[in-house]
């Protein structure tokens, strides 16, 4: 027990002060404050929540805490506030204080900012669940041991303020924050007993009146419960009947206003991710969370406090996400007469779940994956759908809303669901669009499917005639007017579009057109001139314009695969369908290029806020599993553009890792290829290793560690090269592959399998020609001349001397950097010409006269053509008629 005696006046005094209605998360909160500022008084506020009353019967003696009416209040220089961040909400305590502007303020709360918090203050204030866990945090950080019992406490107030981890406001942290509290000894047998007291005798009676009196109504779909009642005298903890009230009724929000003398207390709960009861409480002054707020009005007659309150009612009800938002549009759709086997290819290619079943307009049934894998399962492959479908299928419109079309797929047991509009199929809302809305963000009012029905548009035009050069854009104009005068849609699609977003150059136009796009191909060459290439599989061709600019130009299409890494197969579409057939959403944006939406930005898949956040982010769930090249095209963006792969992305791209086994050679080679000669090699390397895929690429004994140190000394001597001007040639790529090898002529036979040129092959061959020199010529040395470099390589390829310097040690590395160097810098004073202007006879000695003057020139940075010549005369001339 602490005995406790009035503060003397004059003594600089530091208080931690909470809200009334002090609830567990404000007075923990205190609890965590006063370790962290130990010479800090805590000061109760005059209530206290039927919780913490409860539990203080047992242990207030337990703590340090004073009443307001001991504290000398001019002697108070600074406050540490928790749980709220306004004055307003600690009671008659404010009027006592010193002027905020003579004070020292820290703030911490979850609670958002309103126009009262205060302004002077340091303030922590974020959006956890509890403001325990905010304090929690810097008691970790700043190492302060926690009792058993202080952790029960703490415990208590995230508990109690997150509803056991079960409100929408919860954040990891908070669920951190209680693992440090148990790890610290939190008794949870406690913390049960006392989060939620029963309600006494005053407050059971008000509850049973409220329930009685309780109003429900519908709103947007949703029920809200408003109940009111006006007593003589005070009854405490109304938040805790309204909560008892939620429980009872199941409603998705309860308002209760109760006129106590002359005050009315109004209490909102909410449990649904739709209701903000802010905007409400914001009438009255009040104030507090989305799911759990209040006010209080004095001297008003309750009749007036209620009729507000229906005035502003509709405010607490975020508009209802409908099926317009969440459906997928166009429906593909089947006929009765197919079979089985054909539907089980069709669910396949478009990686759909299941398909409506539709005879002369109208849908007459539905067909599952579920109900088409029991057929096949049968033997049933050959029969029609018709005999395996669901009859009368249950169908909604467009403006029907989550929460009736989630009841629907509970109560009837259905995982799709036509919508119609006039009888006519318009979309269809399935089990994974209704479950991406629901762990979705937040602002369930916005569309949350990844593939909106509706894109987002943005007009860019601007932005194109800034960064496009003059001839690009006018080329775009021309081919969107011919497009549109055959009543074909142009859209300019792809990487132009993501590095027209992202400031950078590229002039590599592709070209999408909903029609014949080899047919508009053939037009423009008429007209324009320039040539035309095919390509009617693909139903694509390529326009070489007279300025030799390239245009790719292609017939929206879906692709499908008939197996994993298999070339494509196509079909003709819809923008939508071709964009939805793209690697990543920064790559599935589209630019209308037509006259009379000419700059219009379409994004379907939520491609632009993936670059605004650096995100990498695939389409569907198979897109790796079809084509796992785009495994190592994430990574190359990842370097590119220093974005990341999203969390679902990652782990599809790594349990899809083992497919690139399955894709040949050349495909592979094509995507490491620019991986190591464009990209950050070293950071690609380590991302191929991270996600598993290295070892399905190539077979080797080195360790991770030894290959990646491998890769950096080899962009180390790339970097070194270039910064003296020695360019590194395409074919280098493949030296990162020859790295990856213990033995070199291993090393050789399996790199070469990768080559893509000729110039790769050579490559190769040097760089075996040259570890073999560097390491193990007696000729080769950190002190040899350069000379002896120049007789040993100097045949030898600059990308194969890089490679094969990552196996000399660091000193000889650096020689062999030096020899490329100089090499590079040699410009000969001395050619054939000079040689026989100066008497010596032409013939095939001059290629070895000329080369040893190379040697001499090397080693002699400063000598002249004339020098040279003596030498040659001097020293070389012996065998030689002048």
């Amino acid at each position: 027990m602490f005995l406790l005696t009035p503060v003397v006046g004059g003594i600089s005094l530091k208080l931690i002060l909470s809200h009334t209605n002090l609830d567990f998360d404000g007075f923990s909160s205190m609890l965590a404050a006063q370790k962290l500022y130990p010479e800090a008084k805590m000061v109760l506020p005059d209530k206290l929540s039927a919780e913490v009353e409860h539990f203080f019967a047992i242990y207030k003696d337990t703590f340090p805490t004073i009443s307001a009416k001991e504290v000398s209040f001019p002697s108070v220089t600074e406050i540490i506030l928790v749980d709220t961040n306004s004055f307003n909400r600690i009671g008659d305590i404010a009027d006592k204080l010193p002027s905020e502007q003579s004070l020292t303020l820290t703030v911490y709360d979850h609670h958002p900012e309103t126009a009262d918090t205060l302004k002077n203050a340091t303030k922590q204030i974020d959006r956890t669940g509890a403001t325990v866990t905010i304090l929690a945090e810097k008691l970790q950080a700043e190492q302060i041991a926690v009792t058993p019992f202080e952790a029960t406490v703490f415990a208590l107030g995230v508990y109690s303020d997150t509803g056991s981890f079960s409100y929408l406001s919860t954040t990891g942290r908070d669920l951190r924050a209680a693992a440090f509290f148990v790890e610290n000894g939190a008794n949870l047998r406690v913390v049960d007993q006392f989060r939620e007291p029963p309600l006494k005798g005053e407050q059971q009676k008000l509850f049973q009146t409220l329930l009685q009196k309780a109003d429900i109504r519908s709103i947007d779909g949703l029920d809200i419960c408003i109940t009111s009642h006006q007593q003589s005298h005070f009854t405490g903890h109304l938040a805790d009947i309204a909560a008892k009230l939620i429980q009872i009724t199941g409603a998705d929000a309860v308002i209760a206003a109760v006129k106590m003398e002359n005050k009315t207390f109004i209490t909102g709960r909410g449990q649904s991710e739709r209701v903000n009861l802010l905007p409400l409480m914001a009438a009255f002054n009040g104030g507090g969370h989305e799911q759990a707020a209040s006010a209080n009005v004095k001297d008003d007659p309750l009749s007036n406090v209620l009729e507000q309150i229906e005035q502003n009612i509709s405010s607490i009800v975020r508009p209802a996400l409908t099926a317009k938002e969440l459906m997928s549009s166009p429906v593909r759709v089947i006929a009765p007469e197919t079979t089985i086997e054909t539907a089980s290819k069709m669910l396949y290619r478009y990686g759909h779940t299941g398909f409506p079943i539709v005879e002369n307009e109208q849908v007459i049934g539905i067909i599952s994956r579920r109900d088409i894998d029991k057929a096949l399962h049968h033997q049933l492959g050959h029969a029609p759908v018709k005999g395996y479908m669901t009859r009368e299928p249950i169908t909604i419109s467009a403006d029907e809303t989550i929460e009736t079309i989630r009841e629907y797929m509970i109560d009837d047991q259905v995982g799709r669901l036509p919508v119609l509009e006039n009888k006519e199929l318009v979309g269809i809302v399935s089990r994974s669009d209704v479950i991406r809305a629901m762990h979705g963000k937040r602002s369930v009012h916005l569309s949350l499917s990844t593939r909106s029905k509706i894109p987002m548009k943005r007009q860019v035009t601007e932005t194109m005639k800034k960064q496009l050069p003059p001839v690009i854009f006018q080329l775009l104009e021309l081919i969107g007017k011919e497009a549109a005068e055959r009543d074909m849609n142009a859209f300019l699609i792809g990487g132009m579009v993501r590095d027209l977003l992202l400031n950078r150059d590229n002039v590599d136009m592709d070209i999408v057109i909903e029609g014949d796009g080899i047919l508009l191909a053939e037009e423009l060459q008429k007209l324009y001139g320039g040539s035309i290439r095919t390509h009617k599989q693909f139903r694509t061709a390529v326009w070489k314009h007279p300025s030799g600019f390239k245009v790719d130009l292609t017939s929206a299409r879906t692709e499908y695969y008939d197996f994993p890494a298999a070339l494509p197969k196509v079909e003709m579409s819809t923008i939508k369908e071709d964009l939805f057939r793209r690697d990543f959403t920064i790559n599935a944006m589209g630019v209308c290029i037509s006259t009379q939406e000419f700059g219009d930005l379409l994004d379907y898949f939520h491609g632009y806020e993936d670059i605004n956040k650096g995100r990498i982010r695939v389409l569907y769930n198979l897109s790796f599993v079809e084509d796992p090249t785009r495994i190592l095209r994430a990574i190359r963006f990842e370097t590119r553009f220093s974005f990341q792969m999203d969390a679902q992305t990652h782990e599809l791209a790594r349990q899809a890792a083992n497919n690139l086994r399955s894709v040949s050679k050349a495909r592979l080679a094509g995507e490491l290829s620019r991986m190591f000669y464009e990209e950050d090699a070293p950071a690609g390397a380590k991302r191929m290793i991270d996600l598993s895929c290295l070892n399905y690429i190539i077979s080797t004994s080195l360790s991770e560690k030894t290959i990646l140190q491998r890769i950096q000394l080899l962009t180390d001597v790339r970097k070194e090269f270039e910064a003296n001007h020695v360019k590194m040639k395409p074919s280098f790529w493949i030296e990162h592959l020859f790295v990856m090898f213990q033995d070199h002529h291993q090393a050789l036979i399996h790199a070469a399998t990768f080559a893509l040129s000729k110039d790769d092959k050579h490559t190769l061959n040097t760089t075996l020609h040259a570890v073999t020199t560097i390491t193990d010529s007696a000729d080769i040395s950190p002190l040899a001349q350069t000379g002896e470099w120049h007789r040993q390589l100097s045949q030898t390829k600059n990308e194969a001397l890089a490679g094969a310097l990552v196996f000399a040690d660091a000193e000889l590395r650096q020689a062999g950097i030096n020899y490329v160097i100089k090499r590079n810098q040699l410009i000969p004073l001395v050619g054939g010409k000079e040689l026989i202007n100066a008497g010596f006879k032409p013939g095939p000695h001059f290629k070895d006269i000329l080369f040893e003057l190379e040697i001499i020139q090397l080693e002699n940075p400063d000598i002249t053509a004339d020098e040279l010549l003596q030498y040659a005369n001097r020293v070389l001339a012996s065998g030689n008629e002048t």
